[in-house]
C-alpha cells in the first residue's frame, strides 16, 4: 500500500468539529488528519456521526464549531458547492442520480458550461472516455441510469466526482448494494485512483474491507473519535472492540441443527411479472422446523419475488404448502395479512420501502399488521397505551437506541431501523420467518445481535428462510445453502462441504453436475 509522505501537508485536516441536532450531539471535538494519495477508512456502530462528520466535509451541514483545512489550507465550507471547488467529491450510499437521464446528463447535470448543452455534452463524453478508460471505470454514456446494475449506477456517481476534478473522494458505505463481484472491481478502481495519487476516504462497517484496501483507519464511537490506527498494525478483532467497546464475536456461535417436521413445501413455483417476464420458474424447495435455509445469488435473480410470494405480497402459480396446509397463490386468501395470521413473519429485504413508514413513531411501526390483535384493542378502538408499552418492551429486548417509542422511524440509525422490524416480527413466535437481507447497511455489533436472535429462533424450532447477497452471511447462518440464478436453483449444498468459489459457479449460472445421489442428501441432510 502507498505510503504517506511525512513532509507533505494533510488532504484534510479536521480540528475540533463539533454538531449537535437539538438535544442530540452528532459529533464532538472530532480531530483527523488524512494524508494524500491514500484509502482512510472511518468505521463505527450505526450512529456514531460518521456520515454527519464527512457531510460537514461536503458542506451538507454546518458545523457548529472547529476548522477545516484542505492541503493545509484553512477552508470555509459553505455548500457541497464550495466542497467541489475545493476538490471534494462525495459518493452517497444512497446514489443522487437522476433515473430517467442518461449516465452523460447525469454527469454534466450541475455542471454545464453555459446555456447550450450541445458543447458541454460533447466535451463530457470526451473526458468520461478518457475517465472510464484511466479507472477502469467502463460504462455507456448513452445508457439510461435507471436501467443500469447499480455497481455501474455507483461508477456513474465516482465519474461525476472525477469529472468536476475531485482530488478527495469521499464513499458512504459503498458496497453495502454491491454483489462480491463488483464490490471487487470497485476495489480495482479504488486501487487505481490511489495509483494516480488521489486520496479516498472510505465510510464502511465491513472490518473485511476496511483490512483490505485501506492504509489508514480512524474509529469513532457516539460521535468521539476514538483512535488512529495504521491499518497493517491492527486486527478485525481489535477494531471491532474500539467500534463497540465491548470485545465482538465476529463468528457466529451456533450448534448443528436439529431439523423436526417439514414446515414449508414450495413445488412449481411460478411468477410473470406485470412486463410478461418469468420471474421465478418453477421453484421447489423446503424447510424444516429448527433450520435456516439460505438463498444465496446476485440480486435481481428472483430471491425477491420468492420471498414476495411467500409473504402474500405477489401472486404466482404452483404450490405452497405451510404445516401440511395448502395456501392461496391468488385471490382471496392471498395477501400478507392472511399469510401473518397463519404464522408467516416477514422481514423485507428493504426496510425503508416495505418495512417502516419512516414518518411514523416507532410504536406505530412496531404495530403495522399486527395492530387488529386482541391484546392491542380496547373496545372498538386500538389501545394505544398498550401498544407503546410493547413497543417499549420490544426496544428493551433488541436494544434499540434509543429506547424512545415516540420518535418516528426516521430519527433511528440504520442498525436501529433494522432492530424494530425484526423485533416486531421475531416476537410473533412465527412458524416461517422470512428475512431479507438482515444486515443491510448495519453496523457490526448490531449484526452480532441480529445474527443471535435469528439464531435463537430457529433453536426455538422454527423454520426460516434467508435471503442475503452476503455469502459471508450465508455461510455463517445457513444449515442448508440454495443457489438461485435466473428465477430457478441451481442446486443445494451443505455450507460445511462447499466453498465460495462453488456457491460463485452457481451463482453466474453454471449448471449443477454433481452426483444426484449427493444432491439428495444435500438437500434433505
Amino acid at each position: 500500500m502507498a505510503a504517506p509522505d511525512a513532509a507533505k501537508a494533510p488532504a484534510i485536516e479536521l480540528r475540533g468539529i463539533s454538531k449537535s441536532f437539538g438535544p442530540v450531539q452528532a459529533n464532538k471535538d472530532i480531530s483527523i488528519r488524512v494524508m494524500p494519495g491514500t484509502i482512510h477508512g472511518i468505521i463505527g456502530e450505526n450512529g456514531a456521526g460518521k456520515s454527519t462528520l464527512m457531510s460537514i466535509l461536503y458542506g451538507f451541514y454546518k458545523a457548529d464549531s472547529g476548522e477545516v483545512f484542505i492541503n493545509g489550507t484553512k477552508t470555509n465550507i459553505t455548500d457541497s458547492q464550495a466542497a467541489i471547488a475545493a476538490g471534494i467529491g462525495m459518493v452517497f450510499q444512497h446514489f443522487k442520480l437522476v433515473p430517467n437521464f442518461t449516465v452523460l446528463e447525469n454527469v454534466i447535470l450541475g455542471a454545464e458550461d453555459g446555456a447550450l448543452l450541445r458543447p458541454s455534452l460533447a466535451k463530457a463524453r470526451k473526458e468520461l472516455t478518457a475517465l472510464a478508460k484511466e479507472y477502469e471505470l467502463n460504462v455507456d454514456p448513452d445508457s439510461v441510469v435507471e436501467d443500469l446494475s447499480v455497481g455501474h449506477q455507483q461508477r456513474v456517481e465516482i465519474l461525476k466526482a472525477l469529472y468536476r476534478r475531485a482530488e478527495i473522494l469521499i464513499l458512504d458505505e459503498p458496497t453495502g448494494v454491491l454483489t462480491p463481484a463488483e464490490a471487487d472491481h470497485l476495489f480495482r478502481i479504488l486501487e487505481n485512483l490511489r495509483r494516480e495519487g488521489k486520496t479516498i476516504i472510505l465510510i464502511t462497517h465491513k472490518l473485511r474491507e476496511i483490512m483490505e484496501i485501506t492504509d489508514t483507519v480512524s474509529v469513532m464511537r457516539r460521535g468521539e473519535m476514538t483512535a488512529t490506527v495504521k491499518t497493517a498494525e491492527t486486527s478485525p478483532e481489535h477494531l471491532a472492540e474500539l467500534m463497540v467497546g465491548r470485545k465482538v464475536l465476529l463468528r457466529v456461535d451456533k450448534v448443528p441443527a436439529a431439523p423436526g417436521a417439514q414446515i414449508l413445501e414450495v413445488e412449481n413455483l411460478q411468477v410473470v411479472d406485470s412486463s410478461g417476464v418469468q420471474r421465478l420458474k418453477g421453484i421447489d424447495l423446503d424447510i424444516r422446523a429448527g433450520e435456516i435455509l439460505g438463498i444465496a445469488g446476485v440480486a435481481g435473480n428472483g430471491q425477491s419475488e420468492l420471498l414476495e410470494v411467500l409473504g402474500g405480497m405477489r401472486e404466482a402459480k404452483g404450490s405452497i404448502r405451510l404445516n401440511g396446509q395448502p395456501l392461496p397463490l391468488s385471490g382471496a386468501g392471498a395477501d400478507a395479512s392472511a399469510r401473518r395470521q397463519l404464522g408467516i413473519a416477514h422481514v423485507p429485504e428493504d426496510r425503508h420501502r416495505e418495512g417502516l413508514i419512516l414518518d411514523f413513531h416507532a410504536w406505530e411501526n412496531v404495530a403495522f399488521g399486527y395492530h387488529r390483535d386482541e391484546k392491542y384493542q380496547r373496545g372498538l378502538f386500538m389501545d394505544n397505551d398498550a401498544l407503546r408499552q410493547d413497543t417499549q418492551a420490544k426496544m428493551a429486548k433488541f436494544d434499540v437506541r434509543p429506547p424512545d417509542c415516540w420518535l418516528s422511524a426516521k430519527s433511528f440509525s440504520g442498525g436501529n431501523q433494522q432492530k424494530i422490524v425484526v423485533a416486531r416480527e421475531i416476537e410473533r413466535n412465527p412458524d416461517l420467518l422470512l428475512i431479507g437481507q438482515p444486515t443491510r447497511g448495519v453496523d457490526i455489533g448490531a449484526i452480532e445481535f441480529i445474527h443471535e436472535q435469528i439464531i435463537a429462533l430457529r433453536d426455538q424450532g422454527k423454520a426460516i428462510l434467508l435471503v442475503s447477497v452476503e455469502l459471508d452471511e450465508i455461510f455463517a447462518l445457513s444449515d442448508r445453502i440454495a443457489v438461485m440464478f435466473d428465477g430457478q436453483i441451481m442446486g443445494f449444498r451443505d455450507p460445511a462441504t462447499t466453498d465460495e468459489k462453488e456457491l460463485g459457479l452457481m451463482m453466474a449460472g453454471i449448471t449443477d453436475t454433481r452426483d444426484p445421489v449427493s444432491q439428495e442428501a444435500s438437500q434433505h441432510g
